[in-house]
Parts: structure tokens; sequence; C-alpha cells
């Protein structure tokens, strides 16, 4: 697949080609061609930052009520080795790299670590080209999808997390917590919390923190839900 073919499905603009041509140039290209100026990993480099940065605020203003463990945990699932991957196969991006006789002939342009190499270089070259705003619309739809994905494995998030993503889906709300009480000595407080979403009460929890206590409502609404 020519450069430009690969950028007009990417659905991309890219005004300097030697910049994309750049993007998809491994080094083992670059051993067998010395008129070659450079190889992707620069590229790969600000790429996977960018990633890093545009995943995170992504996920931070997706998911209001979702805690830091919970989001940590769901980007580094969408920034992973395969899941970058899938996305450089969506794009067909393995047909344009430029490789080496010896990384072709071994399944290079199917490999995932070499396609999420690409990807991220991929994605430096339009950061430098075209900015950030251009990466993050270019990335949102794929992050949307991934996410979507992600999230249907139950074990990765914990109750809060679970049930605002369950009642912004379903109902197109996010639920409300309140701390109705808190008991006992200094050292062994305990608090209740109740969750509503919308007007209705979903649940309550008791804990030792407030937290604690939001989770285990959380907890009492989706088995309610459930």
């Amino acid at each position: 697949m020519q450069l430009d073919d690969f950028a007009r499905q990417a659905g991309i603009a890219i005004s300097n080609p030697s910049l994309l041509r750049r993007a998809l140039t491994h080094r083992s290209y670059l051993n067998e061609h010395p008129d070659a100026l450079e190889d992707n990993e620069r590229l790969e480099y600000l790429g996977d930052a960018a990633l890093d940065f545009i995943t995170a605020a992504w996920l931070y203003n997706r998911y209001p009520e979702m805690d830091e463990g919970d989001l940590t945990r769901l980007r580094s699932e969408l920034v992973r080795t395969e899941q970058l991957a899938v996305f450089a196969r969506e794009l067909n991006l393995g047909k344009s790299l430029l490789l080496g006789k010896g990384e072709e002939s071994s399944g290079g342009r199917e490999r995932s670590a070499l396609l999420c190499d690409a990807f991220e270089a991929f994605i430096g070259a339009v950061f430098l080209d075209a900015g950030l705003e251009t990466v993050i619309r270019f990335m949102k739809p794929k992050l949307e999808r991934a996410a979507e994905l992600a999230l249907q494995d139950e074990t990765m998030l914990d109750p809060r997390s679970e049930l605002q993503i369950w009642a912004q889906a379903s109902i197109g709300e996010t639920p409300r917590y309140e701390t109705l009480d808190s008991y006992g000595p200094d050292h062994e407080r305990e608090f209740l919390v109740e969750v509503r979403i919308g007007n209705e009460l979903s649940g309550q929890g008791q804990g030792r923190s407030k937290q604690e206590a939001a989770q285990s409502a959380a907890a009492d609404a989706l088995m309610k839900i459930e």
C-alpha cells in the first residue's frame, strides 16, 4: 500500500510526506537502505507520550465518578501493546511498513509489538504535522470502542465505578452519594452512606471511611439491579 493511500484510508491528511514515511520506517529497513534518513523510534517515543496523555484526559472526562485506581487500570488496558496493535490492524498499517527483508520474511508485518511501535510512531507524526486536537479527534472513537469492550470484564472496576457506568449508559444519570450518619469513637468511626440514581434510593452501605461506605452502597445498588 502506498503511503498516501494509507494516510487517506486512515482519514488523516498529513502535509509532510517525509514525516509519514519516517513513522512507517522500521530500523531493519534503515539497515538495508543507507539512503533512508531515519527510522521511526524517535516518533514512537513521542507518540507513546501523546497517547498516554490523550487517553488519561479522555478517561478523566468520560468517567467522572471513576477513581484513580480504576482510571489507571483502564488506561493501561487501552494503551497496552496488544490494543495498540489492534488499532494498527484496523488501519492495515502493516501493509505500509517499510521493513528489511529479514524482518518481513519472519512475519514482522503481523507482529503485535512491531505494529504497536509503528502505531505510536504514526501518532507522533500526526501530532507533529497536524497538532494535538487532530490526534484527539482521531483517537476518540477508537478509545470509546476499546473502553466499552474492556469494561465488559467485571474485574476491571470497583463497584462505584461499575455503577456509574451502568447508570450513565442505561438511564443517563450519574449516581449521587450522601453521608447519612457517622458514629462510634474517632479511632473506630463508622459511616453510613446512601446512593441515589435520579430520585430513587438505590443502595446503602457502611464503612470505616466515607469512601469505603460509598463502595458498599454501590455494591448494594448493583445487587438490586442484578
